[in-house]
């Protein structure tokens, strides 16, 4: 069959076929526009990331041979890699692994995704905290673990606890701290917020479900369909976990400690207001480099 015929074929069959001669090249063209047709964002950079992991190479090996024809084997596992992007399955989960803030960190359907917003609360938090004092930091809602690593990688004198509800997300969290060495730095406890947890922290930090629970049909399917129910639904209007979060929250802080939140792009006063009615003062909501209301910022008096 000729490249034309294979081409037609390709897009009769939706992409469950890979033409036995294409190159890098070709493929990389093919799935562009088919993945075009799923409303994926970056098309041609999410093919890239996919093929390279398909083929277990880097990215920049795809432009030092465009040329290379696909093996047999290598279009099998393309097919089906891509097959499954198209239907929906979050890149991250396909290639099992996501950066953040510099470091590699494992993902599957048991936690979040990190997303960019909580590398910018990462940022902040570490702007916040003096790098060469020892410090007590909290991770509430702790997920695939990546606030609590950071934390413990980039701060040496910081003394950091990682607290989830859910014991699947806490594993995970544990084999990423394993994964980026500092596993001895990071003590997990499996908690609801803070009813397991004792004593003072300089820093408490989440990024806690905050998605209004009538809005979570109108998520992408990638979201709604692929990660835990349990992160994202905030309850009505989105902050009522916040507010158990927030129940003993100013107990669990030292006098003059940091609560620092990522928050919904329309919940800045409601939970301003959530802070200020704990006990907290000094309470700012700050925005993100997309310019919504996404950080709130507390202190213990």
């Amino acid at each position: 069959m000729n490249s034309r015929a294979d081409s037609k074929q390709l897009h009769t069959m939706g992409g469950t076929r890979l033409a036995a001669e294409w190159t890098i090249r070709e493929v990389l063209n093919w799935t562009r526009g088919y993945f075009e047709t799923a409303g994926i964002v970056q098309p041609r950079l999410e093919a890239e990331i996919l093929l390279a992991h398909a083929l277990d190479v880097d990215r920049l090996h795809l432009y030092l041979a465009p040329d290379k024809p696909l093996t047999e084997a290598e279009r099998s596992t393309y097919r089906s890699i891509i097959k499954r992007r198209h239907e929906g399955v979050p890149l991250q989960h396909l290639i099992g692994e996501v950066s953040f803030f510099g470091l590699r960190f494992k993902v599957n359907r048991n936690a979040l995704v990190p997303r960019p917003e909580t590398e910018e609360l990462l940022d902040r938090v570490l702007r916040m905290v003096p790098r060469e004092k020892p410090v007590r930091c909290l991770d509430l809602g702790t997920g695939s673990g990546v606030l609590a690593v950071c934390l413990a990688r980039y701060l040496p004198h910081a003394d950091v606890t990682a607290v989830d509800v859910s014991a699947e997300a806490l594993a995970l969290a544990k084999e990423n701290a394993a994964l980026n060495a500092t596993n001895d730095r990071v003590r997990f406890i499996r908690s609801d917020w803070l009813a397991e947890v004792d004593g003072q922290f300089d820093f408490i930090v989440s990024n806690p479900p905050y998605i209004d629970r009538d809005e979570i049909p109108d998520l992408p399917t990638e979201v709604k369909d692929h990660e835990p129910m349990r992160a994202l639904d905030g309850g009505s209007g989105g902050t009522e976990q916040i507010a158990g979060l927030l129940s003993g929250v100013r107990d669990a802080l030292v006098s003059g400690g940091y609560l620092l939140l990522e928050i919904g792009h329309d919940q800045g006063d409601r939970v301003r207001e959530l802070m200020l009615g704990v006990g907290l003062t000094g309470v700012t909501v700050e925005t993100d480099l997309a310019g919504k209301e996404r950080f709130a910022v507390g202190q213990c008096p």
